[in-house]
């Protein structure tokens, strides 16, 4: 699975790191959100609530 965050989009919540904490990381450089392991989202289950609850549709998954 390829996980995408728009930085554009992202305003830097940190929802998705909560949420799904081995995929994504909030960068402190940049206050935005980033892909960390995009492997980790096959067996940790959590991209879908992590793309689901991002305020500004910023996380996108693609097969």
């Amino acid at each position: 699975m390829n996980v995408i965050v728009d930085e554009e989009k992202c305003i830097g919540c940190g929802r998705c790191e909560e949420i799904c904490p081995a995929v994504f990381h909030l960068n402190e450089a940049t206050g935005k959100s980033e892909v960390i392991d995009p492997e980790a989202c096959e067996f940790v289950g959590c991209c879908e609530a992590a793309e689901e609850n991002c305020p500004v549709e910023a996380i996108t998954l693609e097969e």
